[in-house]
């Protein structure tokens, strides 16, 4: 089961994201998103656990948990969503 883990320090990379849900059981996977420009994170990312119950049992317990002084966010990750392609203005045309 992949979990959604939101308003995460900027400063949080994925092996400290992977070390804070370890004690949950057995992680397949932790990233986090950051920006395409810059690379700085964007607060938040997603971490698989290899059994759901163990996924469950991190977002009863994380969700609401502060780290250095921000709420966390933990909650069953949902599928995501195919955005339709935005048409591109042509700002040189008059």
């Amino acid at each position: 089961m992949k979990i959604y883990v939101g308003n995460l320090p900027f400063k949080i990379d994925s092996e400290t994201l992977k070390g804070l849900f370890s004690s949950y059981g057995e992680i397949e996977e932790a990233t986090i998103i950051s920006d395409k420009f810059s690379g700085r994170s964007k607060g938040f990312g997603f971490v698989t656990f290899k059994e759901d119950e163990a996924a469950k049992k991190a977002i009863a317990e994380m969700n609401g948990k502060k780290v250095e002084e921000r709420e966390l966010k933990v909650n069953e990750a949902k599928p995501r969503e195919e955005r339709p392609m935005q048409q591109r203005r042509n700002f040189n045309r008059r």
